[in-house]
C-alpha cells in the first residue's frame, strides 16, 4: 500500500506500507478513508514509474477504464510546480485528450510526428448499415483511416467482423489500413512509409 503524506507529517512505519511525502496533496471529496483524487494518483504514479513506457501505460489505462479523462489529467498536471518527466507526461496526455485510448495508438501518434505524417483525428465515428463504428485514426481530407490492431483482433470472430467493416468502407469510397501493433513496434519505419504512401494515393483533387 502507498500512503501519501504532506511534507512535515510523520507516520509510524508499518509492514507493507510505503510512505511518500508530497507538497501537493489534494484529498478527494468523498466519504470514507481519506485519499487523493484519481487525477493526483495517476500523475504521481506516472512521474514515479520505472520507465516512460510504464508511465504512458498507467495514464492511458486510467482513461481507458473511465476512471478519469485526458483534460482532467492535464488540469492536474498544470496545477503542479515540479514534476519528474513533465515534458513526456504532457505530450502523452495531449494525445490521450485527443482520443488515443491504447499504447499502440500513443505509439502511432509519436511516429506520425517523427515521420511528418499529417496529424489525424482519433476515435472517429463512422456510420455503417449495422450501426456506428469507431476508427482509431482518421484523415478526413483523404477519406482514409487506420486501425492499430492489438492481439485481440485475431481472436474468434473479431477478424471476420473487422473485415466486414472494412468492406463497407471500401464500398462507400473510403479506405483503412490495418496495422498490427506488433509490426508497429518491430518495423515502424516500413509501416510509416506505407502510411505516407497510402495518404498520397488517397489525395483528393
Amino acid at each position: 500500500m502507498h500512503v501519501t503524506l504532506p511534507h512535515g507529517r510523520h507516520l509510524t512505519r508499518l509492514p507493507g506500507v510505503r510512505v511518500r511525502k508530497s507538497r501537493h496533496v489534494t484529498p478527494a471529496r468523498t466519504g470514507g478513508l481519506p485519499r487523493v483524487t484519481v487525477e493526483a494518483a495517476v500523475i504521481n504514479a506516472a512521474q514515479r514509474a520505472v520507465s516512460d513506457r510504464q508511465a504512458a501505460l498507467l495514464m492511458v489505462m486510467s482513461v481507458q477504464q473511465r476512471l478519469t479523462t485526458g483534460p482532467r489529467l492535464l488540469a492536474e498536471l498544470a496545477s503542479r510546480d515540479r514534476i519528474h518527466r513533465r515534458r513526456f507526461i504532457t505530450l502523452v496526455l495531449r494525445d490521450i485528450a485527443d482520443g488515443a485510448h491504447a499504447l499502440g495508438e500513443l505509439d502511432f501518434a509519436r511516429l506520425c510526428r517523427a515521420h511528418a505524417v499529417p496529424r489525424p483525428s482519433r476515435q472517429e465515428v463512422r456510420h455503417r448499415p449495422n450501426g456506428r463504428t469507431y476508427l482509431d485514426v482518421w484523415w478526413e481530407s483523404h477519406r482514409a483511416g487506420a486501425e492499430i490492431d492489438g492481439a485481440q483482433h485475431g481472436w474468434g470472430l473479431r477478424a471476420a467482423e473487422d473485415s466486414l467493416r472494412d468492406n463497407e468502407m471500401v464500398i462507400g469510397g473510403e479506405a483503412v489500413l490495418r496495422i498490427p501493433v506488433l509490426l508497429l513496434r518491430t518495423d515502424a519505419a516500413r509501416v510509416m512509409d506505407q502510411v505516407a504512401r497510402f495518404l498520397v494515393s488517397r489525395e483528393i483533387g
